[in-house]
């Protein structure tokens, strides 16, 4: 009898959406309820969290933010998705429907929604950014909130021509405020102050060209993006830096609520200003509101005052300005107070040109709507200007101008006495709570008692079927636990399930590297460390001697080398996990004029190293046979670390002399002669690659890209680098002047010349093309330290410029016969 019971009790929990735990993503047909605290949407680092925040008494809004809370208690909101329409705290939810859409309900009322439709399987997931992403399975992006920002910017989220940053209206109240930032049609990046009756820009300088503040405006793309070291820059040629640069804090850049432009960073607990567009708060319209003054002291802060006349208008709020205590009548006769240094930024009634100052008093004596008036002498013209002003905007004191005040003449001696300064009353704000009416459902008494029974009669054999599942479940989690820990011990680090990288690389949807032997993928494995996963495309390799090749690699360990943290190897999926590097390749960092002379030998001697211990130190012979750019990889420091090693070939100390390989292996133009005249495969194919490598870090130039030369004799001729290179030193021999005309032009002149000088002779006697004639990668350490040491002689790197220098070894050999270099 109780089976069905049973059945229904378990249908039930399986149809749930989930519990009160945290989500990593939202799939169809399952929501976020504003009554369950813990259900949230968390970022894989953690760091961001996405769900329903109080913003008020009974009020909600689905927020992203930050997941530390403050040294208050709090936590810093960096986006919201119905910021000016806030829900309930019952019964209002976040679902993802199976159409495809996500829509926020209050109630039964549709609040907000993503317009997404898409028969797809697809979720809801917050990435590491904090960018919440409708995404499908494929890693289709159909929904992104970095798309529709609200006051904050976060790092990596561009500012577009389609998007603005808003403020909030004040701390406490978060919808939308009266302040913006985007980019105007002038594809300038500028700030706005906006209440719906005015507008008017204020950053950058009104009075200023943008061109004369080196802004641009003839670019045709607008876009800003702030970058995770505090770097900002815009398409319109602004960019700042913050004032902790590098990578580590976390940042946001934010439109305050008094229409500053600010940059922070999270440090210890409380949030620091890094960065701000404007270092005079007064500069900022609209922070007084109308008929007001704004001062700014150092010590005291920005103080708002109404001008005399005036009083506040509304002492919880400044942006309403003051109004005046007297009725404006046009046919009473006005005085004017003469105020010196005080301007205001508002249209003017009229505007006249070379008049006198009494004819300007006039004019606006005669208007009923003039308030005020501006005299002042124009240089450049060389005459007087009459501004008259109907709305005293902007007010600000310390400069040059006059402003004369319009006052009835009766009440004069009221208006002589100080000016009161009036201050904000925070103990009359009130937050007006959100209030719905809620239909009770009449409870069925039958159907409560059948769900209670069912409850009852199902819960002890749910009980027993749980205890079953814990045992079964127990003795499968030792059985792995012994097969893990026996892997653990055969190869000194861990094994991943393909199901785990696929979910770390995001279904390998962020591709960093492509080579021969496979594609590189960025993830974040779960332990929250960044990792470079490479997927192999060699798929033929049994599962033996795989995990015999990686037990090897495991094993191997130098700072010179990038660290590997890892396999997966399931029916014909092989892959590797390695640290990920933050300066990615040096073929990256060749072309992006980011390495000095200094990084450069650094990169040369760590690679020279890195390859004299897979040549020399380990238990087996390492051969790389792939030396190239790319696969040396830069840290956060630059320091060097050679990749993709041990896949190619791995060799006993004994069985040097039977190297064999079934096929070429290698990149064009870093490939050593052995390869094309089918020569036994030693150590010293690396150490050709090697030098092929240096010549290139050093000129700038590709070793497959041919050199044009002058020869007085044959005229205009192509070279490969090598031959170049050897070429500019034989022919400048005894000036000095050889190293000059080689080096990299992006150095711009500032480098050490004998150590560039050292690294082109030691690069150049391993690009030998008789393999005895290189040097082992040892050796090339040696020479490269005994510099360092003092005790390098130049007479000791030997110099071989012979005939076959133009030999250039690739799949095809054209420029030079091994006969006749041997007659030679």
């Amino acid at each position: 009898m109780c089976a069905p019971f049973l059945f229904i009790v378990i249908s039930l929990l399986l149809s749930s959406p989930f519990s009160s735990s945290t989500l990593l993503r939202l799939t169809k047909g399952l929501s976020l309820s504003v009554e369950k605290p813990n259900n949230v949407l968390i970022s894989a680092n953690g760091v961001f969290s996405s769900g329903f925040y109080q913003v008020g008494k009974n009020a909600y809004c689905f927020a992203i933010w930050y997941s530390q809370s403050l040294d208050d208690g709090n936590h810093t909101v960096v986006w919201m998705a119905n910021r000016d329409t806030p829900v309930n705290g019952r019964r209002s939810k976040l679902s993802l429907l199976k159409t495809g859409n996500i829509i926020l309900t209050d109630v039964d009322q549709r609040i907000w929604a993503t317009e997404t439709t898409t028969t797809s399987l697809v979720q809801l997931e917050l990435y590491d950014t904090g960018n919440l992403v409708l995404h499908t399975l494929e890693g289709k992006i159909l929904w992104q909130s970095f798309n529709s920002p609200t006051d904050t910017l976060l790092p990596l989220q561009p500012l577009t021509q389609n998007t603005m940053l808003v403020s909030s209206r004040s701390q406490s109240n978060y919808s939308s405020g009266f302040y913006k930032l985007y980019f105007d049609d002038d594809n300038v990046l500028r700030l706005q102050f906006d209440d719906l009756e005015k507008s008017s820009f204020y950053w950058p300088s009104p009075w200023a060209q943008p061109w004369d503040l080196g802004r641009i405006t003839y670019n045709n793309s607008r876009i800003a993006v702030l970058d995770p070291s505090g770097h900002f820059k815009s398409s319109d040629n602004f960019k700042f830096s913050a004032a902790d640069l590098g990578t580590g804090p976390k940042r946001r850049l934010t439109v305050d609520v008094d229409g500053n432009l600010r940059l922070y960073s999270l440090n210890k607990g409380a949030w620091v200003v890094t960065w701000q567009a404007m270092s005079n708060p007064c500069s900022v319209h609209g922070i007084c509101g109308p008929n007001s003054v704004c001062n700014y002291h150092r010590q005291g802060g920005r103080r708002c005052n109404c001008i005399p006349g005036f009083k506040m208008k509304n002492h919880t709020d400044w942006s309403y300005g003051c109004e005046p205590y007297f009725n404006v009548l046009c046919d009473e006769e006005a005085v004017f107070k003469k105020h010196p240094h005080l301007d205001f930024y508002s249209q003017e009634i009229g505007y006249s040109r070379n008049v006198t100052f009494e004819s300007c008093k006039e004019m606006c004596s005669q208007s009923c709507n003039c308030i005020g008036f501006q005299y002042k002498f124009e240089i450049k013209s060389g005459y007087y200007l009459c501004y008259a002003k109907a709305l005293l905007l902007d007010g600000t004191e310390g400069i040059e101008h006059t402003m004369y005040i319009k006052l009835p003449k009766s009440k004069l001696s009221s208006f002589d006495k100080p000016t009161r300064e009036f201050r904000l009353d925070c103990s009359q704000q009130v937050t007006t709570p959100l209030y719905r009416n809620y239909k009770k459902k009449q409870e069925n008494s039958m159907v409560k008692f059948m769900l209670w029974f069912a409850c009852g009669c199902g819960g002890v054999e749910i009980i027993g079927f749980l205890f079953v599942l814990y045992v079964l479940y127990k003795d499968r989690q030792g059985s792995r636990a012994t097969e893990k820990g026996y892997l653990q011990v055969g190869t000194g680090f861990r094994k991943y399930t393909y199901a785990e990288l696929k979910k770390a690389t995001r279904n390998f949807s962020i591709e960093i590297g492509r080579g021969g032997s496979g594609v590189v993928y960025k993830g974040t494995l779960s332990d929250n460390r960044v990792a470079a996963i490479k997927r192999l495309t060699e798929a033929n390799q049994g599962e033996e001697e795989f995990l015999a090749e990686v037990s090897t690699i495991g094993r191997l360990n130098h700072m010179n080398l990038t660290e590997t943290w890892g396999y997966c190897v399931e029916g014909k999926h092989r892959l590797l996990v390695y640290e990920y590097m933050e300066h990615s390749s040096l073929a990256e960092n060749i072309t992006s004029n980011t390495l000095d002379w200094k990084k450069r030998f650094e990169i040369a001697l760590g690679t020279a190293k890195g390859l004299a211990y897979l040549h020399e130190e380990c238990l087996e012979w390492v051969l790389h046979c792939d030396v190239k750019p790319h696969n040396i990889l830069l840290d956060s420091n630059y320091q060097p670390k050679v990749a993709d090693f041990g896949m190619s070939k791995l060799f006993n100390r004994g069985g040097i002399g039977n190297s064999s390989f079934s096929r070429m292996r290698g990149t064009r133009g870093y490939m050593a002669p052995e390869w094309v005249y089918n020569l036994p495969i030693t150590s010293k194919v690396d150490v050709y690659s090697y030098g092929v490598v240096m010549l290139e870090m050093i000129t700038g130039r590709s070793p497959t890209a041919t050199v044009h030369a002058v020869d007085d004799n044959e005229g205009m001729e192509q070279r490969r680098l090598v031959t170049w290179v050897r070429k500019k030193m034989h022919e400048t021999t005894g000036n000095g002047s050889w190293i000059e005309e080689i080096i990299d032009t992006a150095m711009d002149g500032e480098y050490d010349k004998n150590k560039m000088e050292l690294l082109v002779r030691v690069a150049l006697q391993c690009a030998e093309e008789d393999k005895n004639a290189r040097p082992t990668m040892s050796k090339v350490v040696e020479m490269l330290l005994a510099h360092e040491n003092d005790e390098f002689e130049k007479s000791s790197i030997p110099c071989i410029i012979d005939a076959c220098d133009s030999l250039i070894f690739e799949y095809d050999v054209e420029e030079c016969d091994l006969e006749e270099c041997a007659e030679e």
